[in-house]
């Protein structure tokens, strides 16, 4: 619509409010890392509320604040130099890496140390511990099977391929087990299947996700929340991976003294087939 945002925006601010000569400004200064603000985090940066950023957006002509940002980004994009392209990057990353920052203390400070608690006796007391994830949680799962096997021995990670091998893998769950559903938007299906399984065999359920409201949530003993939403296809990971370190520690504290039997003798098992490249540093 607007063929040189910048220019537009010189234009109008003699005219402008003060606080819309404040976005203005930003803007101007600032291209590369505004064509990737919403409208709420530029609202932010420029002291002012996300519906005076949508106005904004108006009064220069777009029909709201995303369309506004397209212009934004294709300015930048067809007139940046090649040192303006490595410092949109950078910003990019900056941002990113921001939100994730973000992520983990939203999530610590809505956490609750009754239900962290509570999951942490579960999985200590477990007779036998399930542990689920699909797709882009199929890594957390992984990885919280992997070091929860080394301080229990009794951990089953489910990362099969298909719901009857899913089955197979859980025909053995029983009251006294605990199963961990690890899930985000979008929700899988096969992870809410395997906790009903589960929760008809009176196992306990252990759900870590997004939302009180998910539907693994409901059907859960315990849930523990983590913020998950990223405003792409990439799922951030962050905080729900920080919670199962945070578990793993805990766990471990608990176990101390067969963690470190356990530890020795995997020490003389590494050793023995050479399972780690030794080094003389």
């Amino acid at each position: 619509m607007k063929t040189d945002l910048i220019k537009t925006i010189r234009e109008h601010m003699p005219k402008m409010s003060k606080s819309h000569k404040m976005i203005a400004a930003y803007i101007i200064d600032h291209p590369d890392s505004a064509a990737y603000l919403t409208a709420t985090k530029l609202g932010t940066v420029t002291g002012v509320s996300e519906s005076t950023v949508v106005r904004f957006a108006i009064e220069l002509g777009f029909k709201g604040y995303p369309e506004m940002q397209k212009s934004l980004k294709d300015l930048i994009r067809t007139s940046m130099t090649s040192v303006q392209r490595v410092a949109a990057a950078d910003s990019l990353m900056s941002k990113i890496m921001n939100s994730d920052a973000d992520k983990i203390r939203l999530t610590l400070e809505e956490a609750s140390k009754e239900d962290f608690d509570r999951a942490v006796k579960m999985i200590t007391e477990a007779k036998n511990v399930y542990i689920i994830g699909i797709r882009s949680a199929s890594m957390l799962s992984s990885f919280f099977a992997y070091y929860l096997n080394i301080i229990l021995g009794n951990v089953t990670h489910l990362d099969v391929a298909s719901t009857g091998e899913m089955f197979e893998r859980l025909m053995h769950i029983s009251k006294g087990d605990v199963l961990v559903g690890i899930s985000f938007p979008r929700y899988s299906k096969r992870t809410k299947t395997a906790i009903e399984f589960a929760k008809k065999r009176e196992a306990n359920i252990l759900a870590l996700t997004d939302s009180k409201s998910s539907p693994i949530a409901t059907k859960a003993d315990c849930t523990l929340i983590a913020k998950s939403d990223m405003a792409s296809f990439v799922d951030s990971l962050v905080a729900p991976l920080s919670i199962i370190n945070a578990l793993i520690v805990a766990v471990s504290m608990n176990k101390k003294d067969e963690l470190s039997d356990h530890l020795h003798a995997l020490e003389k098992i590494w050793d023995e087939y050479e399972v780690y490249e030794k080094t003389t540093d």
